[in-house]
């Protein structure tokens, strides 16, 4: 089996972390928490009033919400290692988990976005548009869950010092750069963009230890 089952303890208490912060914001989103109302106007405003005085800026982050990190850009690389994993070591199982946790990442943000129905800032001036609901914040959970789940796949891997750090910070960018983009372009409020991040943190720990609980009849991991 490609990568190889842990022997260590599953992360209950990481994943746990995360459900409970998930659904804390999540109720004070839905609520409309006015404390937590404020503070993203308060940010929205100001990183709408930059955006619209630097238009330079304003086209760059563009080209990276659209292109670079967009959600579809992450599903085919997501898919793209899927294939690699099949190709190259016959990893079906893994690469069908990979693409199966992408999936229901997706049916998650889009069922969540439909139950909150919480509406994109509105601007007079707007420099960019979106569709549906704001919360959560598709590219920010996207990039999340596609990020988080290739990164633990390398570090499954023995991946070696230079290519772990490079990948690390490609993430690490990936993940909190999309996120600013979406507040500066003024189509997501910050808390939009939290939910995101923590959301797609918990699918890629669910995942995880869907993935590494799967035992065989005498209770050992399964190779």
């Amino acid at each position: 089996m490609f990568p190889p089952p842990g022997d260590r303890p599953a992360p209950l208490l990481t994943t746990a972390a995360l459900a409970l912060s998930s659904a804390l914001l999540l109720a004070l989103v839905a609520g409309e928490w006015p404390p937590l109302v404020a503070v993203d106007e308060g940010i929205a405003e100001t990183a709408h009033r930059w955006a619209v005085a630097d238009h330079g800026t304003t086209q760059v982050v563009r080209v990276l919400a659209d292109w670079v990190w967009d959600p579809l850009t992450m599903r085919l690389l997501c898919a793209a290692v899927a294939v690699w994993l099949v190709w190259r070591h016959s990893a079906w199982r893994t690469a069908l988990w990979l693409t199966l946790t992408c999936a229901f990442g997706t049916v998650a943000q889009q069922s969540l976005k439909a139950a909150v129905g919480r509406p994109r800032p509105a601007w007079p001036d707007p420099v960019d548009s979106a569709r549906y609901p704001a919360f959560p914040s598709g590219h920010a959970m996207t990039a999340t869950v596609v990020c988080g789940l290739l990164l633990w796949l390398l570090h499954r891997c023995g991946a070696g010092r230079a290519i772990w750090r490079t990948a690390l910070a490609a993430a690490g960018l990936s993940v909190v750069g999309v996120g600013l983009t979406r507040v500066w372009l003024g189509v997501h409020w910050p808390s939009d963009v939290l939910g995101g991040w923590l959301l797609g943190a918990l699918v890629v720990a669910l995942a995880v230890l869907a993935y590494e609980w799967q035992r065989d009849g005498r209770g050992r991991p399964r190779r």
